[in-house]
């Protein structure tokens, strides 16, 4: 399978747990639509990282890590079309480390209570924008220079 093929593939599986997210802030499982979220943003970027560098990406739920482990390496950061991706970088690194922080609450009991009761309505509508935000702007990123 060719780097684009497992880019789609990664994009395929992170679209659908985006929907997952949706589906549950309908059903009113907070938690999840956080846990949902990370999940798809960490998955469309490591598509990414499959597409520009051509392995596997590291094996780690820090979004953070993944990004700069392509787009803060030059040689992949000329390649991207975005003339405003310094701004969009600054706007979104934020929300890949909250989404890590819920990663972590989800995955170990200890912590899932206490994130549990902070994942309120308001907060999972909050997150849930701004990871399909996020989500449509790192989307974009599979459009660039060198293919």
């Amino acid at each position: 399978m060719d780097n684009r093929k497992k880019y789609e593939h990664w994009e395929y599986i992170a679209k659908y747990d985006l929907d997952t997210a949706k589906a549950m802030f309908k059903t009113g499982r907070y938690l999840y639509v956080v846990f949902m979220c990370q999940q798809a943003i960490e998955k469309i970027v490591k598509g990414l990282h499959v597409l520009y560098v051509g392995s596997e990406a590291p094996r780690t739920h820090n979004i953070w890590i993944v990004f700069k482990s392509v787009f803060l390496r030059e040689e992949y950061k000329s390649l991207v079309l975005d003339e405003k991706f310094d701004d969009k970088i600054k706007k979104y690194k934020p929300i890949f480390m909250k989404l890590l922080a819920y990663y972590i609450a989800e995955r170990y009991p200890s912590y899932k209570e206490s994130a549990g009761s902070e994942v309120t309505k308001e907060v999972a509508s909050d997150i849930l924008q701004k990871s399909e935000e996020a989500f449509l702007w790192i989307q974009s990123l599979n459009q660039f220079s060198k293919f």
